[in-house]
Parts: C-alpha cells; sequence; structure tokens
C-alpha cells in the first residue's frame, strides 16, 4: 500500500513554493577573461607587443639573434634590481639608495680585496655581509621612526654617494679603484657573476640567467608562500594586517634587505665585467628600477603588482634603449619615450585595474 501525501485543510493558505537552493559563492569559479583582467602585468605586455613590433619595423638590424641578445643583456642589468624594489613597492615603500647601493657594494669588494691582498672571495663575501646591513639600516631605521620611506631612503642614498666618493678618493686616491683582475679567485668570481655563454651561435650574458632566477622566486614568495600574502597585506593596509597578526617590521625588514641582496648581485657583476669602479656610478638608476616596476604593475600605493611585471617593465627598458640605437636615432630622445612609456602604462594599469574590479 502506498501512502498519499496529506490533502491541505480546506481554507488553508497555500505554503511557499519550494526555493531552489542557492550556489554557495565559494565555489564559484571566475572566467578566464575574468582572470586575465586581474592580472597587474597585463598592461605591461601589451605595452611589451606593442614595443616590439614597433622597432621590429623601424630598425632594420633589431631582429637579429645578436640584436635580441643585446638586449635581453640590457634588460637584465635593470631588471635585476627591478624584480625586488617591485616587491618593496607591493609591500608599500620604495628605495631611492638602491642605484648607489649598488656601486657601493662594488666598491667594498674591490678596495677590501685590493687593500687586504686578499682572495677576491673575501671581499665578495665581505661585500655581501656589509650590504645587507644598508639593507638592515633602512628596515630598520623605517620601523623605529615610522617615517616616510622617502626621507628615510634619501638620506641614505645622500649618505652613501658621499661615502663610495669620499672613501675611493681616500684609500684610492682617485674617484676609481685599482684593478683587482691579476688576484687570485678572480676568473672564479668572474665566471659566476659577469661571464657569457654561447646558445646557437648566440652569447647570453650570466645576468640574464640571475634575473630569471630572481623573477621565478619571487613569484614563487608572491604566490606560494605565507611571506607572499604578508607582503600584500602589508601593502594593502598596514593596521589592518598588524590587527590580525602580520609581522609588519620583520616583512618591510626583508624586503628592504632583498633589495640590498640584489645590489650585491649587481655590484658584483659591475666590478667583475670591468675590474675597476668609477665611484660615482649608479645614481639615478634607482628611478629606473622605480619606472620598470610601475610599468610592469606596481602601484605607488601597494598592494598591487608581480615579480613577472617587473621583469616584463625592464624588457620594455632594454628594448628602447637598444631598440633607438638600432633604428639609428638620436639617443637624446631616450629619456622622452622612457618617460611617455611610464605615463602610457600607468594610465594602461590604472584602466586594466577598474575593469577588474568590475567584472569581479
Amino acid at each position: 500500500m502506498t501512502g498519499t501525501a496529506p490533502a491541505s485543510a480546506p481554507g488553508a493558505k497555500p505554503g511557499p513554493a519550494p526555493q531552489k537552493p542557492s550556489r554557495d559563492e565559494r565555489l564559484l569559479t571566475t572566467s578566464p577573461l575574468r582572470r586575465l583582467l586581474g592580472r597587474p602585468e597585463l598592461g605591461s605586455v601589451v605595452g611589451a607587443v606593442a614595443v616590439f613590433l614597433f622597432f621590429a619595423v623601424f630598425a632594420d638590424s633589431f631582429l637579429r639573434a645578436s640584436s635580441l641578445s643585446t638586449v635581453l643583456y640590457a634588460a637584465s642589468t635593470i631588471g635585476i634590481m627591478a624584480v625586488p624594489v617591485a616587491l618593496l613597492m607591493i609591500g608599500g615603500e620604495f628605495d631611492l639608495s638602491a642605484g648607489v647601493m649598488v656601486t657601493s657594494s662594488a666598491l667594498i669588494s674591490s678596495m677590501f680585496s685590493y687593500q687586504m691582498t686578499a682572495n677576491v672571495w673575501v671581499g665578495v663575501g665581505v661585500s655581501l655581509l656589509v650590504t645587507l646591513a644598508f639593507g638592515l639600516f633602512n628596515g630598520v631605521l623605517l620601523t623605529r621612526t615610522k617615517l616616510p620611506s622617502f626621507i628615510i631612503t634619501l638620506g641614505t642614498f645622500l649618505m652613501l654617494t658621499g661615502m663610495n666618493l669620499g672613501f675611493t678618493k681616500l684609500i684610492s686616491g682617485t674617484v676609481s679603484t685599482k684593478s683587482i683582475s691579476d688576484m687570485e679567485g678572480f676568473p672564479s668570481a668572474r665566471a659566476l657573476f659577469a661571464s657569457q655563454l654561447t646558445v646557437g651561435g648566440v652569447t647570453v650574458k650570466v645576468t640574464i640567467l640571475w634575473w630569471l632566477a630572481l623573477v621565478a622566486v619571487a613569484t614563487w614568495i608572491l604566490l606560494r608562500t605565507r611571506a607572499g600574502n604578508w607582503i600584500f597585506a602589508v601593502g594593502g593596509n598596514e593596521d589592518a594586517a598588524r590587527a590580525v597578526g602580520v609581522p609588519v617590521n620583520k616583512t618591510k625588514i626583508g624586503l628592504y634587505m632583498g633589495v640590498a641582496f640584489a645590489a650585491w648581485v649587481s655590484g658584483q657583476h659591475l666590478l667583475l665585467s670591468y675590474d675597476v669602479v668609477q665611484s660615482g656610478e649608479g645614481v639615478g638608476n634607482e628611478l629606473i628600477y622605480i619606472i620598470a616596476a610601475v610599468i610592469g604593475g606596481c602601484l605607488i600605493t601597494g598592494g598591487y603588482g608581480s615579480a613577472v611585471g617587473s621583469a616584463v617593465g625592464a624588457l620594455i627598458f632594454g628594448m628602447t634603449s637598444k631598440g633607438i640605437v638600432f633604428a639609428e636615432w638620436n639617443p637624446d630622445w631616450f629619456k622622452f619615450f622612457l618617460g611617455a612609456m611610464l605615463l602610457l602604462a600607468t594610465l594602461l594599469n590604472a584602466w586594466v585595474r577598474k575593469r577588474a574590479e568590475a567584472t569581479s
């Protein structure tokens, strides 16, 4: 015998129609287009393609393998520093001392090795410790005083600029260091920081490998580690991040020491490529690193950006600086093109972010 549903009582109002269970918002998938629009490096990739096509048309030698190798080398010398600068900007800060810190690192290696008649590797090791101490100084002073990073790193920039010139003239008697090419350990150190490989008849500088390695490590940190979450949180809202237990001070100090490590790598390349270092080099390069990061999608306000974007920004810089030469144009126009790209990239990144927020 089968049961039947009880009939409604006479005069009773019918109950509400059964509602279809709503889908849990946590299970909703994001469309590929929405994910693409949300990527901070989208604008820089579009810009890089445009710059590549532009010089491919107007510079006959731009597409040669040797020319592309030169472009990648120019991009890598900027990109090595642009990666940690981008992470620092995502964390809501920036570093005006990054350019001269590269020169400081090279000077310390050279003068320590020469004056102490030590193995070049000893100078390289001492330089690493001292350069990391510069980054530690910036980070600790920032977190202890609560002063803006502009003031802290501008002060460091001026101090390092004076120290580079003062110590070099005091020790060497000139504005450049002495040659260390005949010292023990120079060939092996040069192989690590300033060598080149031949791949398919094309010369590839080792700095390109350093650059790609730093991009990979930085991307892994940002997207796959707790420290990456801390960086985005600190840059997005420092007070809110501190309230939920994020170690804000340690995160910022670590970011400044990351910039110092990259400055050490770049400094050793500078020294071991040319054997001697001019004490006045590096001034102004900090702006180029920041420009590469901004073109790559990083916001000055923090909390947004990527390591890949900074690499694309550095690549745009390399293509522009060398493409103008290959096109046989007046290189005096380079800064104009660089400024125009900065403005266009910033506007494009702002538009992309608004579109991403509108579709989210």
